[in-house]
């Protein structure tokens, strides 16, 4: 069989929701990319797969991954994995699989468990369009973008940071619904949902513990007003001579609004 990169998701807590495919794909791999080979170790020993690991994680892809492909074109077959869930997702291996599409090497990817999709559905909230947006920025105003999306945001977080950017949403939109879900799959898995605000107040002294998904329902389009950016936007525009994109970015960063929105409503008044 020739060479080939089979990306592999993993359980994101409980160890019985691998797929008997992924089971099959590390079984039969000649080598296993791992983001960390200590945490893969654990599956691999549950389920008895004794292929060869090499540690795959955001430090080294640059440096291990064109080792990677030279052994698949030598037909070895790779699977990549992370510690927990889908890979390139918040997580290490775009370098090898962009390695691969430029070496003509077929790229396989296996379905499996999401933290994401898990705590979109543990929500409650209505999803038909949802946006993912990895960890929540640190910068407010892109912090406030994000916020202002009018689609259900799900977005990683630290549990030390979940009060603050909670009480930055509350600030903004006191009554924005939100779940609170932690340690997915695992034996102390939790989901809260309530207000911003609510939520605010519950994790403002300590936040929650474990792994942390936050849903957060969309924005509706009158919730943060424009009219001051958007007239800042305008005379950078007209009488500066500044492009509107990345004009919108630069105010949107200073004033905490929504730099699409902005570029949208100079676009539809033009």
């Amino acid at each position: 069989m020739s060479g080939r990169l089979i990306v592999c998701p993993t359980p994101i807590g409980n160890l019985e929701d691998v797929t008997l495919r992924v089971l099959s794909a590390l079984r039969d791999a000649d080598v296993i990319a791992c983001e960390d080979t200590r945490t893969t170790k654990v599956l691999l020993d549950r389920y008895g797969v004794s292929a060869e690991r090499v540690r795959y994680d955001a430090h080294a892809e640059r440096r291990v991954a064109p080792r990677l492909v030279e052994r698949m074109r030598a037909g070895a077959v790779v699977a990549l994995v992370s510690d927990a869930g889908m890979p390139l997702v918040s997580d290490p291996g775009l370098v090898l699989v962009q390695a691969c599409m430029a070496a003509g090497l077929e790229v396989e990817v296996l379905p499996g468990p999401s933290a994401a999709l898990a705590a979109l559905v543990a929500s409650g909230m209505e999803a038909a369009t949802w946006r993912f947006v990895g960890f929540l920025p640190r910068k407010k105003g892109a912090l406030s973008e994000v916020f202002a999306s009018p689609e259900v945001v799900v977005a990683f977080e630290s549990p030390r940071r979940v009060g603050a950017s909670l009480a930055a949403l509350a600030a903004l939109d006191p009554d924005r619904p939100v779940a609170v879900c932690r340690e997915l799959t695992k034996l102390y898995e939790e989901v809260v949902r309530g207000s911003a605000s609510e939520l605010a107040a519950r994790y403002a002294e300590e936040g929650p513990r474990g792994e942390v998904v936050l849903v957060i329902g969309a924005a509706q389009a009158d919730e943060i007003p424009l009219g001051p950016a958007l007239a800042a936007l305008r005379r950078l525009v007209d009488e500066g001579g500044a492009r509107a994109r990345p004009a919108a970015g630069v105010v949107a960063e200073l004033t905490g609004t929504s730099a699409n929105a902005l570029y949208r409503a100079l676009t539809d008044t033009k």
